[in-house]
């Protein structure tokens, strides 16, 4: 009843915020197909989750505030099918999206076409995230297009974007996304702490994975958040490396991004350590210039900072490390106005995080950045990539180092998420003897 409440709340919250004469449509995820008849595991299209909490593959949800201001939800779902229901699951039907999560009416998808356009007669906006998938754009524009016709007092319905909406409710996350979160990070911290310990020469990147995801399935959660970047040696300086199949080499770096899906909610780790156990000279030099960058960009995040504070401030810690080295020539200012440092650190600090790892929610509201404000969750994840091919001496190739933390905004400050796994390189080889 508790989580019932919190989706019908939001659904009332969002609508609330319309004016009069206001439907809000949102398409529910299809089912996906590896090949032939072989489908992936369903995952419920995030947005449609979190106005919903309902499960179940081609659903479409409409909500409406009329013209009296009298609000309404509805959603369309798969139809009761004894056959299907013994292939496929359990379906709820509408009787089960009434009673269990909080629509006023519900009715089977098969009567979309038939019943939305005449839901729609008598307003003037339809909201959609206009733009996601072109199949439902069509779709809702063909919706008004015919309740235009039905409607001769009212020929004219303006379709509007739900996008910057939906983003800005989502960026804030309530007390029982943070507490989700919170687990997701303690579950995906311990996999990272045990491929520490385990880790040796000669193991195959694959193997690592495969530990990761046991690990994360052995305490509840069953998926990844995204597919796990582990990446031997110069495999690091590929940003988004899958392969995930090369032989690990004693005395090279291992970088893991990896972090699990844990109801609905995604975690984000990225931490490198020795495969051997100990940091050579030269990547304890590289890596605890990341390792400032992470701790001085952590440190601004905090309420009422731009949010693009984090990202200037690991620039500048990077490239005077990089100066430090000898890597970069010149001085600092020259350096940052040239972005030289993007050779070896080409990537942003960080990202919202939440229902997708790479969460809903803007970045600048118009022309001026966002300011961090309590409840926003970011991660912050420096790096360093030194190729085979750059220019470099020859000591410096083939490094690859990121560290990665999930940060809670707070009202006093922030909160590290992702902490109870080590990043200072002296607890890393303790862990790791």
């Amino acid at each position: 009843m508790k989580k019932m409440n919190m989706f019908k709340e939001r659904r009332i919250n969002l609508i609330e915020s319309l004016n009069p004469g206001s439907a809000i449509i949102l398409y529910g995820a299809q089912i996906q197909y590896r090949n032939a008849d072989s489908a992936y595991a369903f995952r419920q299209d995030s947005n449609f989750w979190y106005l919903s909490g309902f499960n179940e593959a081609d659903s479409v949800m409409l909500i409406i505030k009329d013209i009296e201001q009298q609000i309404r939800s509805m959603i369309f779902v798969p139809p009761k099918d004894k056959t299907r229901e013994i292939w496929d699951g359990y379906r709820s039907g509408p009787d089960g999206a009434i009673n269990d999560f909080g629509f006023d009416k519900a009715y089977e998808n098969t009567k979309l076409e038939e019943m939305i356009p005449q839901l729609l007669v008598g307003l003037y906006q339809v909201y959609h995230l206009i733009g996601k998938d072109q199949k439902f754009d069509k779709q809702t524009i063909q919706f008004i297009k015919s309740a235009q016709t039905k409607d001769r007092h009212n020929p004219n319905i303006e379709l509007k974007d739900l996008n910057q909406l939906l983003m800005e409710m989502r960026v804030i996350k309530s007390d029982s996304e943070i507490q989700t979160i919170k687990k997701a990070c303690e579950i995906s911290a311990k996999a990272h702490n045990k491929a520490m310990q385990s880790v040796q020469p000669k193991m195959n990147e694959y193997e690592i994975e495969a530990l990761y995801l046991n690990e994360f399935a052995l305490h509840g959660a069953r998926f990844p958040a995204y597919t796990p970047i582990v990446a031997g040696g110069e495999n690091a300086c590929t940003l988004h490396y899958i392969d995930n199949s090369a032989t690990l080499c004693d005395g090279d770096l291992l970088l893991v991004d990896a972090g699990c899906e844990y109801q609905n909610y995604a975690s984000d780790i990225t931490r490198t350590f020795p495969i051997n156990g100990k940091f050579s000279d030269t990547q304890l030099a590289v890596y605890e210039i990341v390792l400032e960058a992470e701790r001085k960009a952590i440190e601004c995040v905090m309420q009422g900072n731009d949010v693009l504070l984090p990202q200037a401030k690991s620039e500048e810690v990077i490239t005077q490390g990089l100066i430090d080295l000898g890597i970069l020539k010149g001085g600092l200012e020259e350096n940052l106005a040239e972005q030289k440092f993007k050779d070896f650190y080409m990537h942003k600090i960080g990202h919202w995080l939440g229902l997708d790892v790479h969460d809903s929610g803007p970045y600048s509201s118009s022309k001026e950045a966002m300011k961090f404000a309590s409840g926003m969750i970011t991660t912050i994840e420096p790096g360093i990539y030194i190729s085979s091919e750059s220019d470099v001496d020859d000591k410096w190739k083939g490094i690859g180092i990121r560290i990665e933390d999930d940060i809670l905004v707070t009202e006093s400050g922030n909160e590290n998420l992702t902490d109870a796994t080590p990043t200072d390189p002296q607890d890393i080889q303790s862990l790791m003897s």
